[in-house]
């Protein structure tokens, strides 16, 4: 017994440093991300109406997963329900805390890149979103609305002075149809790229997966989340902001 003594006191401590040498996890069971170097460009997404976040047929969706796939080292991707906006609030946050010390310095908010792009209600999220980052502090790159519709208590045609360019994608037919026009709270701050129409009874599009209320009623606004050359203007777009942001050094992306 005396012989196992000394072992049973180092154990508690063999025990800890295993607990600590173990990533953290979630409640629900997943392995919490802990980034480990600098993200140069923070890319989010809001998907319409009630589509999932990674919902294969979506525009939004189909544009993250090429982005990640091409987009330099260094950029997150990420594409969320457009009634999560809080957790894509504090996710820039996160990222954008490059010493990890739950606070945003004035150099780390200078460093930022965000770019926001969204469909139908993930359209007026990316105003939302903007607005919010404003009150932080937070610049922008650049917002894309594609079909943007607001919600009642929302309002999604004045673009925050934080952000840098905006552009707005909208057809005009059918129940559901987004907002003709965005403008700048401060055009000598934020450049309106365009608001640009598209007309889908002329040029229709096939769209994968749909609904029959939506291919019934509102058939206009389903084909704009699915336009092949829509979302390949906004990709355009994207890829633009990128390259004309700093260059900066290269690290591993999320």
């Amino acid at each position: 017994m005396t012989r196992l003594a000394p072992v049973r006191m180092l154990l508690p401590g063999v025990l800890l440093c295993c607990a600590l040498a173990l990533p953290a996890f979630a409640a629900n069971g997943a392995i919490e991300a802990q980034p480990s170097s600098k993200v140069n460009y923070i890319l989010v997404g809001f998907a319409g109406g009630f589509v999932r976040h990674d919902n294969p047929h979506h525009g939004p969706v189909q544009l993250a997963q090429r982005l990640r796939r091409e987009a330099p080292a260094g950029t997150y991707v990420e594409v969320f329900e457009n009634r999560r906006r809080k957790k894509a609030y504090k996710t820039v946050l996160r990222l954008l805390d490059s010493n990890h010390d739950g606070n945003l310095s004035d150099d780390e908010k200078s460093q930022a890149h965000v770019i926001l792009f969204g469909h139908s209600w993930g359209g007026s999220a990316v105003v939302l979103l903007a607005r919010e980052l404003h009150r932080t502090g937070v610049p922008v790159l650049l917002t894309v609305q594609v079909d943007s519709v607001a919600k009642p208590w929302q309002q999604d045609e004045v673009i925050p002075d934080n952000v840098e360019a905006a552009v707005n994608f909208y057809q005009s037919h059918g129940l559901i149809h987004g907002r003709s026009e965005i403008k700048a709270e401060d055009g000598s701050k934020t450049q309106i790229l365009g608001n640009y129409r598209f007309d889908y009874r002329e040029h229709p599009v096939q769209c994968e997966a749909t609904s029959w209320f939506d291919r019934t009623f509102t058939p206009s606004h389903m084909q704009s989340q699915c336009d092949p050359q829509l979302w390949n203007k906004v990709e355009d777009l994207v890829r633009e902001r990128i390259e004309l942001a700093p260059t900066l050094a290269a690290v591993p992306g999320q």
